[in-house]
């Protein structure tokens, strides 16, 4: 099932992830996963398993990214550590849950969700539609709770919930800024949670032999991991070079492209 050319496609893919991360700001599930679908099919990977397996792989490829923007939001004062304390509980139960829920579905409405929420987010982004700040932050019950479904949402479509989380901080009139850092620092719980759910979910399929370790692929989680790692700062310096606004237009229309591949897949 592994070949050169398949290692190829994950290097050029973790390349690519790495360049959207720095410049854009986005975890990269909105790539990772509608890619990996592609690719387990060519592989011949059973149809059943393919969006499963690529959830869980691309969530556990958030850890690494998440991690390391969360350390550079922090060491810039960015995040509102006060934030990630109340919501993290929620954000916790939701993503490990939202798993369960990811486990019994089939490829097919997964398929549909995902290309579904992906659609949502390229248009907030092709529109650059931000919320209007109304109010100050809630109590910790209302963090509670907004984590627990921002957890579960991120978890069925593989995402660091940053698409979710800054539009819900800055309604709170949070800083854009802070409202970005705290988002990223929220990644990373999202993504342990998730990657833990999807390897207790999937732990029939585990076959070291196939590489594969619950719902994770290990060969495509490395070579993306370390590959988006390196090609990130790249990502950072195009920031000062290229138009974000006509940018994010055109990564919009490359989700919507490739989630309507995705969905294609099983059509």
């Amino acid at each position: 099932m592994l070949n050169l050319e398949t290692l190829l496609l994950f290097i050029a893919l973790g390349s690519v992830v790495g360049v959207a991360a720095g410049l854009l700001g986005v975890g990269g599930g909105g790539i990772i996963v509608p890619s990996l679908t592609t690719i387990f099919i060519m592989q011949g990977m059973p149809e059943s398993e393919v969006v499963h397996m690529a959830l869980g792989t691309s969530m556990a490829t958030i850890i690494v990214t998440s991690f390391a923007s969360l350390r550079a939001h922090h060491k810039r004062e960015g995040v509102l550590w006060n934030v990630v304390k109340m919501m993290a509980p929620g954000i916790l139960l939701g993503t490990f849950l939202g798993t369960f829920l990811a486990s019994v579905l089939s490829s097919f409405y997964l398929a549909i969700f995902f290309s579904v929420f992906m659609a949502y987010v390229s248009l907030q982004m092709f529109l650059n539609k931000k919320p209007k700040p109304s109010r100050t932050l809630i109590a910790a019950s209302g963090q509670f709770g907004a984590g627990s479904i921002i957890g579960a949402i991120s978890a069925l479509v593989s995402i660091g919930g940053g698409s979710l989380t800054v539009p819900y901080l800055i309604w709170q009139n949070v800083d854009i800024k802070k409202a970005i850092g705290t988002s990223a620092a929220v990644g990373f719980p999202i993504a342990v949670s998730g990657t833990l759910g999807y390897i207790v979910n999937g732990w029939s399929h585990t076959d070291m032999s196939q590489f594969t370790f619950g719902y994770i692929y290990l060969p495509a989680f490395l070579i993306i991991a370390c590959c988006s790692y390196f090609t990130a700062p790249l990502g950072v310096k195009l920031t000062h070079v290229l138009p974000i606004n006509i940018t994010k237009r055109i990564f919009a229309f490359l989700l919507i492209a490739l989630s309507i591949k995705m969905l294609s897949s099983f059509i």
